[in-house]
């Protein structure tokens, strides 16, 4: 491992200490840079990079150039100097404005970005340093953030759910500590999850790209990292790093321990971060825990080093090995319970292990009617009633919050089909029920006692 990507590792893991002195470096690094130099990448990096633009793109403007790689006019002048000396480029047009200069390749300026292609096709913003990268995380860490309980409950006004829940959750974040929500599918696991990502207030810089050991990370995700409001982070003036929202990542059943790594692609030639490095100064939640098609061993073991230590190894195609910060709010979701996971050493790490189960009859009650609100369906006349004592008490059925929206939707889409006004009613209700679990011997003559309806027209029952 060569000195470079050694320090990086020892900054890294290093404690976070955000005096005044480390705010005016971090924003020295988020000034636009005037040079080459102030890049803190090789000039050579920058040249090719340059030459591969208008190998990709045809003749270009420097306005072109400036908008494409997010460079100021100063830095670019600077490498086009060099490559017209070198006879790789040259001016084709010259206007009025400075902007207004337009350049193109020489025949040895088109087979060298030729060759470089050839070897990487990125051609987008430039990328920032890896140590740059982990001085901004560093600065803006996701363990930097207190919530009080008071903010939870301005967050959230309209949720309904066990709020302890919440508050052993957030009090968790606070500890900077993992948590784990288990409990039956259709518990409302996921959605807590991601609610719980509208807590992490502020904006954060996150890079188009990292540079690293001569290589390109492709970190910003558009599909992910969701742009801040204008003026979040006004010292932010080096356009490399977008000003976002902090990041919220999900993986579900779908993770492999291969998505957990970076992503090479030898078409193109550079890599794509991998799901958690994305949600660095955000939340990760892992979903569906369990589920996935590699062991669940073999999963938590791949999460020891990252939760113990606040950083992940990687390794690139050539062999070089650097650490990056895992700096993230990881919650895990599962239908299994703790101990059936069987893994003392992971479970160990977890900060929290709280249990989403049944709404009680209030909660559950009061989903039910924001849910009939939200979608604009009348409720008749003691049909909740219905619903619980002849649906769920006599078929057991515990009150989940996945239920009435699931139930709704099964009964709107057969009021919509026939051209009726979506309503409630126990007939209704006792029909999508049907569709929605299947019929069982112990609701039959629950649904025959209302077959005498006008509605009975709805078929199946």
């Amino acid at each position: 491992m060569n000195t470079n990507v050694t320090a990086t590792a020892q900054a890294a893991s290093a404690p976070l200490d955000m005096d005044a002195g480390q705010s005016c470096t971090n924003d020295m690094v988020l000034r636009a840079p005037r040079t080459v130099a102030d890049t803190g990448l090789p000039a050579l990096f920058v040249a090719h990079l340059v030459l591969k633009s208008l190998l990709q793109n045809g003749k270009s403007s420097l306005g072109d150039l400036i908008t494409r790689h997010c460079l100021t006019a100063a830095a670019l002048e600077e490498t086009i100097g060099f490559l017209v000396r070198e006879h790789l480029v040259e001016i084709a047009h010259r206007g009025a404005a400075d902007t207004d200069v337009y350049l193109r390749l020489t025949d040895a300026g088109r087979a060298l970005a030729a060759h470089e292609a050839s070897r990487s096709t990125y051609c987008g913003p430039a990328p920032v340093t890896l140590q740059a990268y982990v001085s901004m995380v560093n600065a803006y860490s996701v363990k930097r953030i207190r919530i009080a309980q008071h903010d939870v409950r301005a967050a959230f006004p309209d949720l309904i759910a066990d709020m302890p829940l919440i508050d052993s959750a957030v009090a968790a974040l606070n500890a900077g500590r993992p948590v784990m929500l288990y409990g039956p599918a259709g518990g409302g696991k996921t959605y807590l999850a991601e609610r719980l990502g509208e807590l992490l207030q502020g904006a954060v810089p996150v890079p188009y790209a990292i540079h690293v050991a001569g290589d390109v990370i492709q970190l910003h995700d558009p599909l992910i990292h969701r742009d801040a409001c204008a003026n979040a982070l006004p010292h932010v003036t080096d356009r490399r790093w977008r000003v976002c929202e902090r990041p919220v990542v999900m993986s579900g059943g779908e993770l492999t321990l291969a998505m957990l790594d970076l992503q090479y692609n030898a078409n193109s030639g550079f890599y794509q971060a991998p799901p958690h490095m994305k949600a660095n100064m955000g939340l990760y939640v892992v979903d569906d825990l369990g589920r996935q098609r590699v062991a669940p061993a073999d999963l938590l073991n791949r999460w020891i080093t990252p939760l113990d230590r606040g950083v992940d190894q990687f390794s690139l195609q050539s062999g070089a090995r650097f650490v990056s910060p895992f700096d993230v709010w990881p919650v895990f979701s599962t239908n299994v319970t703790p101990a059936e996971l069987n893994d003392n050493a992971f479970l160990r790490r977890l900060g929290s292990k709280l249990h989403v189960g049944p709404l009680c009859l209030d909660d559950y009650r009061r989903l039910f009617d924001a849910q009939c609100a939200a979608h604009d369906i009348e409720q008749a006349p003691g049909v909740f009633e219905y619903l619980l004592h002849q649906l769920h008490l006599r078929s057991r059925t515990p009150l989940l919050a996945c239920y009435p929206a699931d139930l709704l939707a099964v009964l709107r889409s057969f009021a919509l089909y026939h051209g009726d006004v979506p309503v409630v009613t126990e007939y209704r209700l006792a029909h999508a029920w049907h569709s929605y679990f299947g019929s069982t011997p112990e609701h039959e003559d629950t649904l025959l006692s209302h077959a005498g309806e006008a509605g009975k027209r709805y078929a199946g029952v």
